[in-house]
């Protein structure tokens, strides 16, 4: 079956990086767009940075852009994300999440994945 890892969340001061990864397994990693998303406590999941299936084409919330980088290595079928100057306000469980639908497009939409990571937690100090 289908699964997702994440890894790579902690704890870290406002300023701080940490590197996200996903491991995918029980799919074809190449034919799926992936996706980042968060969830702070009492709030929506929301969108984050989406990436094609090549790699070449990439989208990013507007709270995240200049900030975090997604980026994919389909011989080690896992996505990544890296994330700078974080913020207070990046505390959030951070989910990875594939699409075979969405072929050639990206979509912030969270309708649009199919198979979903169990998350890992991030928590910036100010």
């Amino acid at each position: 079956q289908v699964q997702l890892v994440e890894s790579g969340g902690g704890l870290v001061q406002a300023g701080g990086s940490l590197r996200l990864s996903c491991a995918a397994s029980g799919l074809t990693f190449s034919s799926y767009v992936m996706g980042w998303f968060r969830q702070a406590p009492g709030k929506e999941r929301e969108f984050v940075a989406s990436i094609a299936r090549s790699g070449r084409n990439t989208d990013y919330a507007d709270s995240v852009k200049g900030r975090f980088t997604i980026s994919r290595d389909n011989a080690k079928n896992t996505v990544y994300l890296q994330m700078n100057s974080l913020k207070p306000e990046d505390t959030a469980v951070y989910s990875c999440a594939s699409s075979l639908r969405l072929a050639y497009r990206l979509s912030p939409n969270v309708y649009e994945y199919d198979y979903w990571g169990q998350g890992t937690q991030v928590t910036v100090s100010s």
